[in-house]
C-alpha cells in the first residue's frame, strides 16, 4: 500500500496506518486521524507528540461531556479513541526515559481505556496478575454474564504496543465470537516498563506460566481450550512460551518471528558468529559508529534502537543489538511446540519480513501459514489497516481447531 501520509518516513506512515486500522474496532475515527496527520511535521517526534496529544485531549473532553450527560455509548466510544490517541502521543519519546511526557500520556491512555471498559456490557475488568513479587496489568473480557466456561484467548502485544491496544488487535474480535479473553502486559511492555521498570526477558514461558495460573482461577475459562496469541514481537514471545507451557491448546503468531538476531547481525560485515562477537564485545568503536550512522540515515532504525534500549534496559545501541540476540526460537525451541499453530505473514512487513516463513519451516506441530497480501490491503506488519479481514481468518482457524462456532 502506498503511503497516504509521510511518504519519505516509513515509520511515521506505519504508525499512522496502525492507527487507521484501529478504526475497525473503535480505536479511531478516519477524519480525526487525517486531520492530526496533516498537522504533524514528518520525522519530528515533538510534533508527533503534540498533535496526537491535542487530538486525544479534545476527544477525551468529548467523552467526559457525554458521560456527564448520561450518554454512555457515546462516552465509551470517545474514551476508546482517546485512549488510542494518547498511546500514539508518547510512542516516539522513549529515547529519553526521563521525559515526563511519556508517563503523562501513557497514564491518560490507561485511564481513558478503563473509563471505556466500565461502559461495556459485560464490563471489561482490569486485572492484576501475580508475577514474581509484583503484578502484570491486564484485562478480562467475558462474552456474557452467564458465568459459563468458554474457550479462551490469552494474548499479549509485542515490542512497543500496550495491553490496551490489544482491544483493537484481537480482544474485541474474539469476544464477538464468544471467547473469554485475558490480555496482559509482560516485562518490557508499557504496563510494566513505565511504572515498574521491568524489561524484556527471552524466557517468556516464565511470564505466560503465571498468566495461565491466573486464568485457571477464572470460572469463564475452559482449561482444556486456552489459546495463546502474540502480536508483533509477541509472535516470537508467544511461541517461545508455547514451547515449554503445555497447557496451551492452540497458538497464534501474529505475525510469526523466529530469530531477532537476524535483524541485528545482517548488516554487520562478516558471518553471524563474528557479528555476534562484536555486538557482545566490551568495546567496538567502529561498530558503534556504524550503528549511529544507521540511526541517522533511517527513521525506522532510529526509532527501533532508541525504543529497544528503553525496553531492554540497556544504555547503548550495541547493547540493544546484543540483547536482541537472546530472543530466538533456534536450538530446537520451535520444534518443542506441540499444539496446533497459526503463523501469520504480511507480504510487505517492514519489520520482520521473512521471519514468519522461518518459524513455519521449523515447526513440527500441526501448523498453518496464513499469508496476507498487499492486494487485500493486508500486507503490512500485523495486517495493520485490515483488522476485520485478518481476525476473521485468524478466529475462523481457531474456531476450527478448538471446535467452537459463533
Amino acid at each position: 500500500m502506498d503511503p497516504l501520509f509521510f511518504p519519505e518516513n516509513p515509520q511515521f506512515w506505519y504508525e499512522t496506518l496502525r492507527t487507521l486500522g484501529h478504526v475497525a474496532y473503535g480505536g479511531a475515527d478516519f477524519g480525526e486521524v487525517v486531520v492530526t496527520a496533516q498537522r504533524i511535521t514528518a520525522g519530528d517526534y515533538d510534533s508527533w507528540h503534540d498533535e496526537w496529544l491535542a487530538t486525544a485531549d479534545r476527544v477525551e473532553a468529548e467523552a467526559r461531556a457525554a458521560l456527564a450527560g448520561g450518554h454512555r455509548v457515546s462516552a465509551r466510544d470517545a474514551f476508546l479513541r482517546a485512549s488510542n490517541y494518547y498511546r500514539n502521543a508518547e510512542f516516539f519519546l522513549h529515547g529519553d526515559a526521563s521525559d515526563s511526557r511519556i508517563v503523562h500520556a501513557y497514564d491518560a491512555s490507561v485511564d481513558c481505556f478503563q473509563q471505556a471498559a466500565a461502559l461495556f456490557t459485560p464490563a471489561i475488568e482490569p486485572v492484576e496478575i501475580p508475577y514474581e513479587g509484583t503484578v502484570l496489568p491486564g484485562y478480562l473480557y467475558r462474552a456474557d454474564d452467564s458465568g459459563a466456561a468458554r474457550p479462551t484467548v490469552v494474548m499479549c502485544n509485542g515490542f512497543d504496543g500496550t495491553v490496551e491496544e490489544m482491544h483493537f488487535f484481537g480482544a474485541a474480535a474474539a469476544v464477538e465470537r464468544g471467547y473469554t479473553v485475558l490480555a496482559f502486559d509482560g516485562p518490557g511492555q508499557p504496563g510494566t516498563r513505565h511504572h515498574q521498570g521491568l524489561v524484556f526477558r527471552p524466557d517468556w514461558e516464565n511470564v505466560v506460566g503465571p498468566v495461565i495460573d491466573h486464568a485457571l482461577t477464572i470460572p469463564e475459562v475452559d482449561p482444556a481450550r486456552i489459546a495463546l496469541l502474540g502480536a508483533s514481537m509477541g509472535g516470537l514471545l508467544a511461541p517461545r512460551a508455547a514451547a515449554f507451557e503445555h497447557r496451551i491448546a492452540a497458538l497464534i503468531a501474529l505475525d510469526g518471528v523466529y530469530d531477532l538476531g537476524v535483524i541485528t547481525t545482517s548488516a554487520i560485515p562478516g558471518d553471524r558468529a563474528e557479528a555476534e562477537r562484536r555486538l557482545r564485545a566490551a568495546d567496538d568503536p567502529d561498530l558503534d559508529a556504524m550503528m549511529e550512522a544507521a540511526m541517522a540515515a533511517s527513521p525506522m532504525m532510529r526509532w527501533a534502537i532508541e525504543h529497544g534500549m528503553y525496553v531492554m534496559g540497556v544504555d547503548t545501541p550495541r547493547a540493544f543489538g546484543a540483547a536482541y540476540l537472546d530472543h530466538h526460537l533456534r536450538d530446537g525451541i520451535a520444534e518443542k511446540i506441540a499444539c496446533p499453530t497459526l503463523v501469520c505473514a504480511g507480504a510487505d512487513d517492514g519489520f520482520f519480513r521473512g521471519q514468519p516463513e522461518l518459524l513455519y519451516e521449523h515447526l513440527t506441530c500441526p501448523k498453518t501459514l496464513l499469508e496476507f497480501t498487499a492486494q487485500e490491503g493486508a500486507g503490512a506488519h500485523c495486517q495493520s489497516g485490515a483488522q476485520r479481514l485478518a481476525f476473521a481468518r485468524v478466529y475462523d482457524w481457531l474456531d476450527d481447531v478448538l471446535g467452537t462456532t459463533a
